[in-house]
């Protein structure tokens, strides 16, 4: 009986479930894991700042779970999207049709390409034949074919004579001697060397600003810098008679752009006005704004009332970005440009650029305003960042021709004089001419001269809305042909006749139509030097004046 009836206990432990145990196969291949994690975690912790790395993980995913289920989710794409083959084999796809060799053969033998580019219109073609082609150096007196003449040449900017400057050759020469021809770099990275930075300092110093950064090239200056500052959201309030470069510096920038009518400053205001009513009414927040415009209007020859614009600006809290690629080097006692002519300090102006290669015959532009300003373009402007930085000779010709400029402030006088000296002689085309502005705002500064008795003559032929000191001159023509092929046409008729008659080179402006945002109307372009004889200037004048009475008289 002792037999049957064992302890309690004894029953208690024969009632529980056996122990599991580790099958005998897998106990080598876990003991083999086990090292290896071992060993992996060993080298972990050899590694310095491991500790760190292990104490990161554990608070991340403590404080933030779905963090692992995310990153193990991105892990999984990244590894699917190696492992994925990167392009389709031949004959996948549900559209794709297989086709035999002779049907290949067939559709190669019909393939009829589209032309890069479509063919000249009438208009493209006149501009194309009537293109000079200077031959020997470019100056004051210029030959347009091997054996020909020589002309008076009224249709380079050359305001102070600096391509005749035998100063700024002989540095030129020098540069190339010692830096070599192109710096073959960007501005940021191995463009920029000692004579740029001179240079910076140089135009900083003339304009009297804190800073500046110079370009390769003006047009990629003007459409560079202003998409440097202005992006999408931002207001850009721009004039309409603004040239093709600010086209397409707004046009990049993405902005809200909000056009104002040429030169006139009432509708100037209204429209700032609408833009802060609107951001009022709308509850907008605060974003960057703009004022764009030129000192002398590339299209026109007009200049802008910057008094009042800085007025303006300061009013309804706008930046002003001041194109004086044209004004630069002509404007002013000392050719610093329509702030010196208003005497307005050009710390004034948000940001003012200019082109090196019109004011200073050399080569590329600048920007100059505050450090933060030009310091931001360095890394910010498209066309400083991958862009060739400018050739060292054009350089160092920009400093000296600034020394020039300093030192003689008698070629802008020079300059002014010549001007006045052409006008005049435009002026004897009475009763051919127009007195009257083509200025929106009406402003008799920008007209030749005051209309007799203030009524303008209704038999004038010919508009000439620049300012009375601005070297580069427009001439439009009044109640021109509706088509404006055949108003090139008689335009290029004035510029053949003065160049067989009187043995002067003028131009007509030339334009991208279709491309740009208003189209300007055609007109003659002439730029006055201050480095020509009074003597040729008149005659030039006279002879521009003979010109547009036979031609303007047998087509009106």
């Amino acid at each position: 009986m002792s037999a049957v009836h064992s302890h309690p206990s004894s029953m208690v432990a024969t009632a529980q479930p056996a122990s599991t145990e580790i099958p005998a196969p897998l106990i080598p291949l876990l003991s083999s894991l086990t090292a290896l994690i071992y060993t992996i975690e060993n080298l972990f912790n050899r590694i310095p700042g491991s500790p760190i790395i292990v104490r990161y993980i554990k608070s991340s995913y403590q404080d933030d779970p779905w963090r692992s289920v995310l990153e193990l989710f991105l892990l999984a794409f990244a590894i699917r999207t190696v492992l994925k083959g990167r392009t389709r084999g031949e004959g996948e796809g549900k559209s794709f049709i297989k086709l035999t060799e002779k049907e290949i053969d067939e559709l190669v033998d019909e393939f009829s390409p589209l032309p890069l580019a479509d063919e000249p219109t009438p208009a493209d073609s006149l501009t194309l034949e009537t293109v000079p082609t200077i031959y020997g150096p470019n100056g004051i007196k210029v030959k347009t074919s091997p054996n020909g003449k020589t002309l008076l040449n009224l249709a380079t900017p050359n305001w102070c004579g600096f391509v005749e400057n035998d100063k700024m050759k002989e540095v030129a020469i020098e540069t190339l001697k010692h830096y070599g021809v192109g710096t073959c770099g960007p501005s940021g990275f191995y463009g920029t060397i000692d004579i740029h930075q001179k240079a910076e300092a140089d135009i900083a110093s003339f304009l009297g600003t804190e800073a500046s950064i110079i370009y390769s090239q003006a047009f990629a200056l003007v459409s560079s810098a202003i998409p440097a500052f202005a992006k999408r959201g931002d207001i850009i309030v721009a004039d309409r008679g603004v040239n093709f470069g600010i086209h397409k510096g707004l046009q990049i920038s993405r902005s809200n752009i909000k056009w104002y009518a040429h030169g006139d400053m009432k509708d100037l205001e209204r429209v700032l006005q609408n833009v802060e009513r609107d951001r009022k009414r709308k509850g907008g927040k605060l974003t960057k704004k703009f004022i764009v415009a030129e000192g002398i209007f590339e299209n026109d020859g007009m200049i802008l009332d910057l008094p009042k614009v800085i007025e303006l600006k300061k009013k309804y809290k706008y930046r002003l970005i001041l194109d004086e690629c044209q004004s630069f080097g002509m404007m002013g006692a000392h050719g610093r440009g329509i702030t010196e002519h208003f005497g307005v300090p050009a710390s004034e102006v948000d940001m003012i650029l200019g082109s090196m290669a019109n004011g200073l015959s050399t080569g590329g532009g600048f920007c100059a305003g505050s450090q933060v300003v030009c310091q931001h373009q360095r890394i910010n402007s498209s066309a400083s960042v991958f862009s060739a930085s400018l050739p060292a000779m054009l350089a160092t010709c920009a400093s000296q021709a600034i020394d020039i400029l300093k030192s003689q402030p008698q070629l802008i006088t020079s300059l002014q004089a010549n001007i006045q000296v052409f006008r005049t002689q435009l002026a004897k085309l009475e009763p051919f001419i127009s007195t009257t502005s083509a200025s929106s705002s009406g402003s008799a500064e920008n007209s030749l001269m005051p209309p007799p008795n203030g009524v303008p003559n209704k038999e004038a032929l010919i508009s000439i809305p620049s300012h009375a000191n601005s070297g580069l001159i427009h001439i439009f023509l009044l109640n021109p042909p509706d088509n404006l092929e055949d108003e090139e046409i008689i335009l290029q008729q004035i510029v053949d006749e003065v160049q067989n008659t009187s043995n002067v080179l003028i131009t007509r402006s030339r334009r991208l139509r279709s491309q740009e945002i208003f189209e300007p109307e055609p007109s003659l372009k002439i730029s006055i030097s201050g480095y020509m004889s009074k003597k040729d200037v008149e005659a030039a004048g006279k002879g521009l004046r003979n010109a547009i009475i036979k031609v303007c008289g047998s087509e009106y």
